[in-house]
């Protein structure tokens, strides 16, 4: 155990406190699930073609043969086409002078133009989409992968700054803060006027959303006991998560129209304010700040709590000052500043880059799949439920290294292997991307745990966060792998497959982190491989009265 486990361990692991504390934690996560992916059904491209003025005097015939039929791309089917109809004063001279269609006249030799009078949208499915009402669509379709990257970007930008800020000031007023932005951006949002006025709100909105659940899962983490830890870290935030991503697609068949859509996904979010008064600080980074009297004071209130008598002195006076020789203010820089810990955070780094662009872009994909996008998103949301719980029972009895290594590399081979499969086995092609979506999931549940458990109290939010940060440059260009299904629908398989399975890889340089307690500082972390090696603390550690005596020694002075 280290020095805070010990002290702590009287409280239990499963009293009313921690429940309290998980579960509550564990719900400020579900409304991230719903808006971390909204842009699925917010962005979606509706069945679209040119139009036809009204006023324009043309026959039924011409009426009906004014758009050109072109080949699709991925079926080969002739549709109408989405960017082109024929030149109006072309087939209004050919109408006043009773020529037919196909008949009297070939139309591959009409001359075509673009949609200048604006399109029209199929409202079969959604009553309205930023897609028809900015027409984000033909020369302007650029913009809607780029949204998705805006809001990455934001998430991007939460991630840098919400750790540093959460390890200055506290998880807990970060987690709350940052909750507030999330929910008061989204209320925001849906009185856009115009796209880059939703773009750079939903940025904000991207800010709010990862800040709030780094913040959660770092406080959850440090508060819960080692058993407890496990299960919060792996199964508890992922499946509420995935309880918010179900949620998505049931919101928004019942909500056509996105405007209506955003708002109903923002109103839970009101509902959070009341559990600030219940979820406590964390007494680990309140310690690690020397603010030992509050810590005390949540850790009493805790054995309150759950009935139990607390010990008259519950950090002893030498723990106190050991804990206030840790109250040296850290930053991201400490993330690079020894070999052993650059080597860990640039390898992280890149597994995490990888993961994230398979996570979301397999996420972003369901509405391109055949089929119901309603019931295709839903599916995509329930795979992650088993995904999560057998994250946590590959967490709870494997070893960190190699659970990561075979999931990713699994993941990577059933990506790779979708384009083997004939066009018409359509069903199976989504299986294996289903599988490939569990696969990917459950990498993801574990990479988040993993990382919290090698990295130290003192560095902790700041090197989730970091993690975070460096994966949104994955999660900012995944809308892209998506776009190249316009060039090539096997492409984004093959190249989310082939980085997938070297992500998997690169985590078999990672040190192994089962059975080892917390590090509370940077000399407790494991080492990676081809550093110098260290004696793991949790084997031979010096005792508190060790680490005084020598720091006080003439020879250290």
């Amino acid at each position: 155990m280290t020095d805070y486990e010990a002290a702590t361990a009287f409280l239990g692991e499963w009293g009313s406190f921690q429940q309290q504390v998980f579960f509550l934690l564990c719900l400020s996560t579900v409304p991230n699930g719903f808006t971390g992916l909204s842009i699925v059904f917010l962005a979606d491209t509706p069945p679209h073609w040119c139009v036809v003025p009204a006023h324009v005097n043309l026959t039924a015939a011409w009426r009906n043969n004014s758009i050109p039929l072109e080949e699709d791309n991925h079926s080969g089917a002739l549709l109408p086409s989405k960017c082109h109809r024929y030149k109006l004063v072309d087939i209004q001279s050919f109408s006043e002078r009773g020529l037919l269609p196909g008949v009297d006249v070939n139309l591959s030799n009409v001359p075509k133009e673009g949609c200048l009078d604006g399109w029209e949208y199929d409202r079969s499915v959604y009553i309205s989409t930023i897609v028809s009402e900015w027409d984000l669509v033909c020369d302007d379709r650029w913009k809607n992968p780029l949204t998705s990257s805006l809001f990455f970007f934001g998430v991007l930008t939460g991630s840098f700054i919400s750790g540093q800020l959460s390890d200055r000031y506290g998880r807990k007023i970060v987690l709350f803060v940052t909750m507030a932005v999330q929910t008061v951006s989204t209320f925001i949002q849906v009185f856009s006027p115009s796209w880059p006025v939703f773009c750079a709100v939903f940025f904000v909105v991207g800010v709010g959303q990862i800040s709030n659940y780094v913040a959660a899962f770092v406080l959850g983490t440090e508060i819960l006991g080692p058993r407890v830890r496990i299960v919060y870290s792996t199964a508890g935030v992922s499946l509420f998560f995935g309880m918010g991503y179900m949620l998505l697609p049931l919101f928004a068949f019942f909500i056509r129209d996105w405007r209506m859509l955003l708002l109903g996904l923002t109103l839970p979010g009101f509902l959070y304010a009341p559990l600030w008064w219940y979820v406590p600080e964390s007494p680990r980074w309140l310690l690690s700040q020397g603010r030992v009297a509050e810590a005390e004071a949540i850790v009493r209130n805790a054995a309150k709590r759950n009935k139990i008598e607390p010990p008259q002195v519950i950090f002893s006076p030498l723990q106190k000052e050991l804990q206030s020789d840790r109250k040296k203010t850290h930053n991201i820089c400490d993330l690079l500043r020894s070999r052993n810990i650059r080597w860990i955070s640039i390898t992280l780094w890149l597994v995490w880059n990888i993961l994230t662009i398979a996570y979301f872009a397999l996420s972003l994909n369901t509405a391109n799949l055949y089929g119901n996008a309603y019931f295709n998103c839903f599916l995509s949301a329930l795979v992650e439920m088993p995904a999560y719980t057998l994250s946590w029972l590959m967490f709870r009895w494997c070893s960190r290294r190699l659970t990561l290594f075979s999931t990713l590399f699994m993941g990577g081979l059933f990506l790779l292997l979708i384009q083997l499969i004939p066009a018409n086995l359509i069903s199976l092609a989504i299986t294996l991307e289903m599988m490939g979506k569990f696969a990917v999931t459950t990498a993801f549940a574990i990479v988040y745990a993993y990382t919290a458990e090698l990295y130290p109290t003192v560095l902790r939010n700041t090197a989730v966060g970091a993690c975070s940060m460096a994966s949104r440059i994955g999660s900012i260009i995944a809308p892209y792998f998506i776009y190249l299904r316009s060039y090539s629908i096997s492409l984004p398989y093959i190249l989310m497959g082939s980085l997938t399975v070297l992500s998997g890889l690169l985590s078999l340089l990672l040190p192994e982190s089962y059975g080892m307690p917390l590090p509370d500082t940077i000399t407790h972390m494991q080492p990676f491989p081809g550093c110098c090696r260290k004696t793991p603390y949790t084997l031979t550690q010096t005792t508190d009265e060790e680490k005084v005596a020598e720091r006080k020694s003439p020879a250290v002075l």
